[in-house]
């Protein structure tokens, strides 16, 4: 008995020892942060996230491998306790949501017809679909099937609609589109996406530097959705009110419902829209994403700063705008002049922009008052440098340094700040761009007897918008054309009286497609005029570059022409963490341009920010078109007359600075929208039951 006892306590010893030394052997770690996360999800083991159950889903989310945001049931106090458990900046726990991007549907025509299984996927695998559009949706809703939440439908239109309240961004609809058209994105990613080649996109939209969704804000105006319409033009633009007076938009060059009839006045739309809020009173809600702890200082408040600022601030980065002058905005403040865009409209929309949470330190100059090291040492880790394009060109004549001699920029700006210039009664501006535009119909209105514009080409050739050389031409400007100034003469006491010009005559075209202006020997005449002021373009002002005593700054690279050497697809300096954008990267441009290119160095630092490689968006569209979206022809079109801006007529105008351009009336803007053919990349609507036939359309 005895014997016995004492074998099994020695077996049970034997046991201990190997299962002692077993677990030291086989001994398996579980992060205590599993269960912690595990606690903080549904618990409904719904499979919605694409794992086996909420525990697997925890293990991913530790692993690295899932956002905390996996759980597409969570509410936002769940996802922000797992973020605060795995120590994540806040930003990863974006919401997700689906997006369509085709609105295609049924408008896209046959090119077969299909008898095979109702899915997607098999339909896509033949000649990738029964439909013309190489791109759109197919419509037999495997998205619809997929979805576990009944938030997607397809609508009357043939394709797919989503229940945003539905929606959880489980991402099952996405996975099973075979034409990647349905997309779970998160705020953040829909500000930061750019127009590709494979995008469904209509002409206008492909043009637009902003890349603007045109036929989508346009389509809400006609629906009455003037807030909404707003939304979606700040998805791509911050400034709609600046950009709604003085963008020359490009995109209704392209419009189809001008290869038939007049484009749509689709500049005048967007201000119509960003107007109307304006003037309602209360401003629209910008939603921003989570805070991600991360910092960047913006060098210039001008157009390509506050839309670099405004888009790293929606995706949840601090941001600090630093600039020289007393006033935010840049040449929209100080290049043009209130007539063209009135100072309390430019406040309004910068206001707009700061209370997003945005600091700003004025008259106080990059270089001089503050540098790189500085800025490194109060924790900004990237930099971006709008510092624009302020220098002006001297035309390179005697005389300029006269008394009633002015450059083009130097004056717009000084006008703009209020400060007394003694001016004459009789002036000359030399120059056929916007500049020269702005500097003449300021003069007239500042009260001198007669202007003249001096330009060495002709009518034909000024590169000023023709919207502003009619108005020019309404208000009694007098052009002389085929003139190149010589010399600028004075008299004993150094005032300038007259401008010396040599005629001139158009040769062979040049480098920009322009015939060049060739001098007429012997032909030297006079103008009498008491000032003259050079408008002949501007470049930046590199001067920060010496001012700065930081060693790095050494480093930063210039081009020839003294802009910032940049990546032009990420829009990165030769200093790694200094971004660039606007006309201290291009020289002078389009406000439009020196937005789009705002975000797009919003995008660049966001993905400096977080580590990842500062890659170019794949595939971009950036300045190019896709050649089956652009038609020769558009049948079904019923002309129908373009709305005609409502102006202060020329009598009533000459004696203030009262802005000349009104915004539409809402009939006449109801009207307009109506005429927008709401395209896509090959569909569109025609005006009446016209056959869209595809041979016909090209």
């Amino acid at each position: 008995m005895i014997s016995a006892l004492l074998f099994m306590l020695g077996i049970g010893a034997v046991c201990g020892i190997v299962l002692s030394l077993s677990s030291k052997i086989f001994y398996v770690y579980e992060d205590p942060r599993i269960a912690q996360v595990e606690n903080n999800l549904a618990g409904a083991n719904c499979g919605g996230c694409g794992y086996a159950g909420c525990s697997a889903a925890a293990e991913a989310v530790v692993n690295g491998s899932a956002k905390p945001s996996v759980c597409v049931i969570s509410g936002k106090e769940g996802v922000e306790e797992v973020a605060r458990i795995m120590g994540v900046d806040a930003g990863s726990a974006e919401s997700r949501l689906s997006y369509n991007y085709c609105e295609g549907g049924f408008r896209a025509d046959d090119k077969y017809h299909y008898m095979g299984i109702s899915s997607c996927k098999a339909m896509s695998s033949v000649y990738g679909g029964r439909r013309v559009c190489s791109v759109g949706c197919i419509g037999l809703g495997d998205c619809v099937k997929a979805c576990q939440f009944n938030a997607i439908k397809i609508g009357q239109n043939g394709y797919p609609v989503v229940d945003d309240d539905k929606c959880v961004g489980c991402g099952a609809c996405q996975q099973a589109c075979p034409k990647d058209i349905i997309k779970v994105t998160t705020l953040s990613e829909q500000l930061m996406k750019f127009n590709q080649t494979q995008d469904a996109l209509a002409p206008c939209a492909q043009t637009c530097p902003a890349e603007i969704n045109i036929p989508k804000y346009i389509n809400q105006i006609k629906e009455g959705k003037y807030k909404e319409a707003v939304k979606t033009i700040r998805m791509r633009n911050p400034l709609p009110l600046a950009c709604g007076r003085v963008c020359p938009h490009p995109c209704e060059d392209e419009c189809r419902r001008g290869i038939e009839d007049e484009p749509v006045s689709i500049n005048q739309l967007k201000r119509f829209a960003s107007d109307f809020e304006m003037n309602s009173g209360s401003r629209i809600p910008i939603k921003c994403a989570p805070d991600s702890g991360k910092k960047v200082a913006v060098i210039g408040g001008g157009p390509a700063g506050l839309s670099c600022a405004f888009f790293l601030r929606r995706i949840g980065h601090k941001v600090d705008i630093f600039d020289a002058m007393p006033k935010l905005g840049g040449m929209l403040r100080y290049g043009i002049p209130e007539y063209r865009l009135p100072k309390k409209v430019l406040d309004w929309e910068i206001q707009g922009i700061l209370d997003l949470g945005i600091k700003s330190f004025c008259h106080v100059k990059f270089g001089a008052d503050f540098g790189l090291g500085s800025l490194m040492a109060s924790g900004y880790e990237a930099v971006f440098l709008g510092v624009g394009a302020w220098k002006d060109y001297s035309l390179g004549i005697k005389g300029e340094d006269l008394d009633g001699s002015f450059t083009g920029i130097d004056f717009l700006q000084r006008m703009s700040r209020g400060e007394k210039i003694k001016l004459g009664k009789t002036a000359a501006v030399v120059g056929g761009g916007n500049t020269a535009v702005d500097c003449a119909r300021t003069l007239l209105r500042s009260g001198l007897d007669t202007v003249y514009m001096v330009y060495r080409r002709t009518r034909k050739e000024m590169p000023a918008n023709e919207v502003e050389i009619v108005a020019s031409e309404e208000e009694g400007i007098e052009f002389v054309f085929l003139a190149a100034p010589t010399k600028i003469i004075s008299n004993d006491t150094g005032k300038v009286t007259q401008l010396e010009y040599l005629k001139m005559e158009l040769g062979e075209p040049d480098a920009s497609g322009r015939r060049r202006p060739e001098p007429v020997e012997g032909s030297e005449t006079l103008l009498s005029v008491d000032m003259v002021i050079s408008a002949i373009g501007q470049s930046p002002d590199p001067s920060f570059k010496e001012q700065d005593p930081h060693q790095r700054m050494t480093q930063l690279e210039l081009t020839r022409w003294n802009t910032i050497d940049n990546d032009p697809a990420t829009l990165q300096a030769s200093i790694p963490y200094i971004f660039t954008a606007g006309d201290s990267a291009t020289g002078p441009a389009l406000v439009v341009d020196a937005i789009g290119s705002g975000r797009r160095a919003a995008r660049s630092i966001d993905l400096f920010l977080k580590g990842e490689p500062v890659e170019p968006v794949k595939n971009s569209l950036q300045k190019k078109r896709i050649p089956e979206s652009i038609f020769t022809k558009v049948p079904g079109i019923q002309k129908s007359a373009r709305a005609k801006m409502p102006e202060i007529p020329v009598s009533q105008r000459l004696d203030s600075m009262i802005e000349v351009d009104l915004v539409l009336p809402e009939d006449a803007a109801q009207k307009e929208s109506q005429r927008c053919l709401n395209c896509c990349r090959i569909c569109y609507n025609p005006d009446t039951d016209f056959p869209m036939a595809k041979a016909n359309r090209r």
